[in-house]
């Protein structure tokens, strides 16, 4: 059974997930408990699996990863052994930042980054041309990036 969070470990994440370096004592005083409490609870979130982990958000046009496509995916066969290959295949390519599978008119949609369009090109057809029972694809290239977030509404 899932437990229920109060508002305090709701307060918690709300903080964390926007600045997941803030030291213990400062992130006390934000959600307004003192620092034991406070550690205890941030390990007990970290141990019932709603903190998944901390990173750093790297600005992709400094370290040369500045072309971003989504790409639509359709298969050629979706039996479930097909679709673990696929899946499988997919979490080992660093290039592929999210796979989720989707309903309608192809299979899966990938958000890909690259250092340019020539890379991209290559990555293409070298990597996903190639992954398992890949029919057609589509790209899409990104324009202008207006929004990206991870952080969740934590009610």
């Amino acid at each position: 059974m899932d437990r229920i969070l109060d508002q305090i470990d709701k307060n918690i994440l709300r903080v964390i997930q926007r600045e997941g370096r803030i030291p213990i004592v400062e992130l006390a005083e934000r959600v307004n408990i003192t620092k034991s409490p406070c550690l205890i609870r941030l390990r007990k979130l970290e141990k019932d699996g709603f903190i998944r982990g901390y990173r750093a958000d790297i600005d992709p046009h400094k370290v040369e990863q500045s072309h971003l496509v989504y790409v639509q995916v359709k298969l050629k066969n979706t039996s479930r052994k097909k679709l673990n290959e696929f899946n499988a295949a997919v979490r080992d390519i660093p290039e592929i930042l999210s796979c989720h599978m989707m309903s309608g008119g192809y299979d899966y949609l990938l958000k890909v980054r690259s250092k340019n369009v020539q890379s991209y090109s290559l990555f293409m057809a070298d990597i996903l041309s190639d992954l398992p029972s890949v029919q057609q694809t589509s790209t899409f290239p990104v324009l202008q990036e207006v929004k990206e977030s991870s952080a969740l509404v934590i009610e």
